[in-house]
């Protein structure tokens, strides 16, 4: 129950990346890299301010700034240079190896002995529970910390999809999606499409800088690396997602992210439950990826063969 328990909440603090994902390669339609960036970009602002006896509300927040700035440059290289996006994300990414190093002033920075918004669910599950040191869970023994992260967490990523839902049904939010669909048509009317974007790969880096303060808060630590391969499990879940809930609205599609996300997450765990060799985890996530992207189209294929062998015969 533990490991379902932290897979659960694992999967739940990357969809924030996940959401940042969805906002820059499906609403934008932009390939960004920066996410490998971004990512331990606001754990390391976060890990650092931790250290100083920030807030971690504030660290936390941010962190998600430090994220909305790197997206922000990224698309600057692209509008205003005329950078190829994909490679302005690769020279973002890139410079931020450096920049994180320089903030954290190594490679690794633990946070066991710090405060962190894990520790906050831990007393306030202490609180209601009484000073218990765990639960029991449908006849499992689960730790108050664990416990409470989950509900933490969850209700984070609730008000956050809620808020992104809200958002992109605003005149500003209907802008941006429409930037990502026609750039010619929301330029005729007077929208500076340049802006839009530069705004939008802000705001996805943000959810994705929030993503690596989190999961660094919950892990115990920043490290320089931990953004590596990022880009491979946002987009799996994204596309996960999509196989879930189909091609419906704005609602199911921010939802269908989220629980691509876990799903995602749950997978990599049973995978290691099995006895999958950590040195292989990257492999299997790249096998999971590329199924997710199979799959549509190898079972819409299936749905029409029978239709297709009935015309046969009925020609015949």
């Amino acid at each position: 129950m533990t490991l379902l328990i932290g897979a659960l909440s694992l999967g739940l603090i990357l969809s924030f990346l996940a959401l940042g994902v969805l906002v820059s390669f499906r609403i934008l339609r932009f390939a960004d890299i920066t996410v490998d960036g971004s990512l331990p970009l606001g754990a390391a602002i976060a890990a650092v301010l931790l250290g100083r006896g920030v807030e971690p509300t504030l660290a936390t927040a941010a962190a998600f700034c430090g994220g909305l700035v790197a997206g922000s440059i990224t698309g600057v290289l692209h509008t205003k240079f005329k950078i190829h996006g994909l490679l302005a994300g690769i020279l973002v990414m890139t410079a931020l190896y450096s920049v994180n190093l320089n903030i954290m002033g190594r490679s690794n920075v633990p946070l066991t002995s710090e405060v962190t918004l894990a520790s906050y669910a831990e007393w306030v599950g202490a609180a209601i529970m009484g000073g218990g040191a765990g639960l029991n869970l449908l006849g499992w023994e689960v730790s108050i910390q664990d416990a409470f992260v989950f509900v933490l967490v969850l209700v984070a990523v609730s008000v956050a999809g809620l808020i992104l839902y809200l958002f992109l049904r605003t005149n500003l939010g209907t802008a941006m999606r429409a930037t990502g669909d026609n750039d010619q048509m929301i330029r005729a009317l007077g929208v500076n499409v340049d802006h839009m974007m530069v705004f939008g790969l802000g705001f996805s880096n943000g959810l994705i800088g929030l993503a690596g303060a989190l999961l660094a808060q919950y892990q115990g630590f920043a490290d320089v690396q931990m953004g590596i391969g990022m880009i491979v499990l946002g987009l799996a879940s994204v596309i996960i997602g999509e196989g879930l809930v189909g091609s419906g609205g704005l609602g199911l599609s921010i939802a269908g992210v989220v629980m691509g996300s876990v799903l995602f997450r749950l997978l990599i765990a049973i995978a290691l439950r099995l006895g999958l060799n950590p040195n292989d985890l990257k492999l299997i996530t790249a096998v999971f990826v590329f199924l997710a992207l199979v799959a549509p189209n190898f079972l819409s294929r299936l749905g029409k063969q029978p239709a297709l062998g009935k015309e046969i015969r009925t020609a015949r």
